[in-house]
């Protein structure tokens, strides 16, 4: 290491107090993190790309440091997808600092791998009091047992009101609207259970019957509007 002459030239002053790092909260233990592998824990943020056209969602579960399980989730941009399938095969094994220092293709991606490093890193995880943290896999609980992204789309215009086209119970197949033309409930399908019916033997058409649903007073509609052409 080189010192400048002027560092050289000073006399040593002994350094006083120094109690090290605060301790952060990891998987109910307080931990003074000071390497990569002090880092453990189970969470989740948020990302955006430059132009905003898009969103990830990233859900990671690191254990001594190193990723464990990656859930990649993105919405807004078709070439996101792909960016995300990238990603689930880049980030397990990585540890936090190589992540946060990776290109994960997409703008999304890596402005949600910062911030859950900021979280991560200051205690600000899901399992910060959490004994032993989350199991390996607790990341796919967040998409039920359709194992499908939980993702709301809805579109409204002033002159013809709103428009109901996917909750998280599914795909909305109708919207049922009373007398005075308001929504009272809705019809959908969910596709993750309509897929596992397919695999299980059933035929589309029975599939797509059983996987049906729907929500609200639809009983008592005058009528269901189609959202997607009505």
């Amino acid at each position: 290491m080189t010192y400048s002459h002027e560092v050289e030239m000073m006399c040593p002053v002994a350094q006083g107090v120094h109690h090290g790092a605060a301790p952060i909260p990891e998987e109910a233990k307080w931990v003074k993190a000071k390497e990569i592998k002090d880092i453990s824990g189970f969470t989740h943020g948020i990302g955006w790309c430059a132009p905003q056209q898009g969103t990830c969602k990233l859900t990671l579960n690191v254990k001594e440091g190193v990723i464990q399980e990656a859930l990649v989730e993105t919405i807004g941009c078709s070439g996101m997808t792909h960016s995300a399938a990238m990603a689930s095969e880049i980030l397990p094994g990585l540890t936090i600092l190589e992540a946060l220092n990776t290109d994960l293709v997409c703008d999304a991606i890596n402005t949600a791998m910062r911030e859950l490093f900021l979280q991560i890193v200051y205690g600000r995880s899901q399992s910060a009091f959490s004994e032993d943290g989350l199991v390996v896999g607790a990341g796919l609980e967040d998409l039920g047992k359709g194992l499908r992204s939980q993702v709301g789309t809805m579109y409204g215009t002033l002159a013809k009101g709103p428009r109901y086209l996917e909750m998280t119970d599914g795909y909305v197949t109708g919207i049922a609207l009373d007398a005075d033309d308001e929504i009272i409930g809705y019809k959908f399908i969910n596709f993750g259970k309509m897929m596992d019916f397919i695999k299980a033997g059933d035929d589309a058409n029975t599939a797509f019957e059983k996987a049906s649903g729907q929500y609200g007073r639809v009983a008592d509609a005058v009528k269901i509007v189609d959202p997607r052409k009505e």
